[in-house]
């Protein structure tokens, strides 16, 4: 199906927006993926905030010029599927390699994050990486361990004497 030019301008304006607000990039090989995996892939990622979107090369192209995802220009080459994470830089990258592990027609050709083009086996290194809440909260663990470590050693003296002082009311208690 043809597209006309102003329906070409829009999907160009459309991805380029979103690949300025994007802090991933994944594209990916599609060959032989039946319509219904398909479906899923689609489902799965919009579920994780991930846009995906299968697209011409020389749209996809146009669309990344001037971005910071204008690494990926020169590998875009065959049918591929291009999916940009919206929040989470590692959501792409989950979406891609859950679906991956149960659909072998799948294959990563680029990875990008943050304007740097990545080998296509560092998206298990980039699911892996922890969420925005996950990262506060290993900070605010890493900040509180001090603090908690000070505060039993402070308590540490009062229930020393409390336990000794139970010790010896146990002793006397078993002699008498």
């Amino acid at each position: 199906m043809r597209l006309s030019l102003e329906a070409k301008k829009a999907i160009v304006s459309e991805i380029a927006d979103i690949a300025d607000k994007a802090p991933s990039a994944i594209a990916a090989e599609y060959i032989g993926i039946s319509v219904a995996d398909m479906t899923k892939l689609r489902h799965s990622a919009r579920e994780s905030g991930v846009y995906l979107r299968v697209v011409r090369n020389t749209l996809a192209r146009r669309a990344l010029e001037n971005t910071k995802f204008e690494c990926m220009k020169d590998g875009l080459v065959g049918p591929l599927l291009l999916a940009f994470s919206q929040e989470e830089p590692g959501a792409v990258a989950k979406v891609i390699r859950d679906f991956a592990k149960s659909n072998d027609k799948l294959n990563v050709k680029l990875v990008s994050l943050d304007g740097k083009l990545l080998q296509p086996s560092d998206v298990e290194t980039l699911a892996n990486m922890p969420s925005y809440d996950e990262a506060i909260s290993m900070l605010m663990a890493v900040m509180k361990a001090p603090v908690s470590k000070f505060v039993r050693t402070m308590a540490e003296p009062n229930a020393k004497l409390v336990r000794t002082i139970a010790a010896i009311r146990d002793q006397k208690r078993a002699v008498a």
